[in-house]
């Protein structure tokens, strides 16, 4: 393993590609810490503070930016929304390409196409960016986090909000334009290093919290002794183990291809296999669940709160109980989360993957499954196989995404530190590094280094590169 790293600065190309996307990484965490002008830092933190990111609405709002975005409006920097509406806008093009003829026919254009689709994701992004900007600094306004003499001067409060919006879409538009250079000039996918890395960066408050309230001395009144870090470590571990395991796991399809003869020449007949992987959706049916799920909660905790003073006391209670039964952790919050995490892992995989057009491919390359007919034969045995396999995978991201809630819940710890045991942030720190040692492992290879995944034990240099 050793060798393999320092076979990476071997390789002027690789190494240069590695301390590019380095940079850049840096560079977004040095404008993470850039706040926006009139918004008092110090009564926003307090807020948050207060709300607490386990049970409030707006905490629950914050931590999920933090986890799918690489924003943080807890600290209302100018990458407070961090790629947020970049990943929105994208995921709309994308849904209305598998539904839309017309934007169905220009991703079928090939790069013509794509780049189309890519420059108009681009200015969707800016019109989300601005309403969301928008939203979020009114919402602080009403909250009283700007500076008094601000939000008293109605001239600078429409200064503030105008500078506030370009400061966010500047922001934004900066991190997507980040993204696309580490694409171009560097290793991995350039937004999902960016949320992979605010992800990370949370990691030292959660070990912080823990070392704060540890102690060796079993009568003490620490929350954490030896045998809970323990605990805390296995089960890091092993969640981290089966999350890699389901993601790289793959269901294959043998593949025969036909025979054809030329003259006295056969060709073809090669065996291959189409692979379909366990967790077809990624980490997205987990995004769409809590997403969803955080509206209900805090629509609900809202208007319990609103219906505490209310004259009919069984319609208070009523919403006091959805409102708590809808708070994270609960069994209904659980239950209902399963459910739509079932839903949109079928949803996904549905719109990523058409047996039918599969099927047709298939025949189109004289390819053909064995004992099955090309055509709709093999179209209902390819949409049998898949519902299968989405099941299995459906029900391995209902679990990674209840484990911390669970953990949080049973043991009394916080959910900062419990995210790390499973959850969407976890699995996209494992999909982000495993394909980011694989770009890695691919460069190496292609020039005749041992990798980080197999090949020659010593990790020595097969033969000479030089002048490759």
């Amino acid at each position: 393993m050793l060798q393999a790293f320092l076979n990476v600065f071997r390789i002027p190309e690789l190494r240069n590609k590695l301390l590019f996307t380095i940079a850049m990484l840096a560079i977004y965490r040095v404008g993470f810490w850039i706040p926006l002008s009139g918004v008092d830092q110090s009564k926003l933190a307090e807020y948050f503070q207060t709300q607490g990111s386990d049970t409030g609405p707006a905490g629950k709002l914050a931590l999920y930016i933090s986890t799918f975005t690489g924003g943080d409006l807890g600290q209302s920097t100018i990458f407070g929304l961090g790629v947020m509406p970049y990943i929105s806008a994208a995921i709309i093009f994308q849904l209305l390409a598998s539904a839309w003829e017309p934007l169905k026919k220009l991703q079928k254009e090939g790069p013509t196409g794509r780049q189309k689709i890519q420059e108009w994701t681009r200015y969707a992004t800016i019109g989300l960016c601005i309403l969301q900007g928008f939203g979020w600094l009114t919402y602080m306004q009403s909250q009283h986090m700007i500076y008094p003499a601000i939000a008293d001067n109605p001239a600078l409060l429409w200064s503030f909000r105008i500078q506030g919006v370009l400061a966010l879409v500047a922001g934004t538009t900066f991190l997507m334009w980040l993204g696309e250079q580490i694409d171009k000039y560097g290793l991995g996918n350039g937004v999902s290093l960016i949320i992979t890395a605010g992800i990370l960066a949370r990691m030292p408050t959660a070990v912080n919290l823990v070392v704060s309230d540890f102690s060796l001395d079993a009568t003490s009144n620490a929350k954490y002794g030896p045998l809970s870090v323990i605990f805390l470590i296995c089960s890091f571990v092993a969640v981290t183990a089966g999350a890699i395991v389901i993601t790289v796991a793959q269901r294959r399809i043998p593949i025969q291809q036909a025979k054809h003869t030329r003259g006295r020449k056969v060709y073809g007949g090669q065996k291959a296999f189409l692979p379909l992987r366990i967790n077809h959706g990624g980490v997205m049916p987990i995004i769409f669940a809590q997403s969803l799920m955080i509206f209900p909660s805090v629509g609900l905790a809202s208007l319990a709160g609103v219906s505490s003073g209310s004259e009919v006391k069984w319609w208070g209670t009523f919403t006091d109980f959805l409102g708590r039964s809808m708070s994270m952790g609960n069994y209904p919050y659980v239950v209902l989360e399963i459910l739509l995490i079932y839903f949109f892992s079928y949803f996904w995989t549905t719109v990523q993957f058409n047996p039918k057009e599969m099927s047709e491919q298939l025949r189109n390359h004289g390819s053909f499954i064995p004992g099955l007919r090309p055509g709709p034969r093999t179209a209902e045995y390819l949409e049998t196989v898949l519902e299968r396999v989405t099941y299995v995978g459906a029900g391995f991201l209902a679990i990674i995404a209840v484990i911390p809630t669970v953990v949080a819940r049973a043991l009394d710890i916080p959910f900062t530190v419990s995210s790390f045991l499973g959850g969407t942030g976890l699995l996209i720190v494992v999909s982000v590094g495993l394909d980011f040692v694989q770009r890695i492992e691919a460069n190496l290879l292609m020039r005749n280094y041992a990798g980080f995944l197999g090949g020659g034990g010593s990790g020595e240099r097969i033969r000479s590169s030089r002048g490759a």
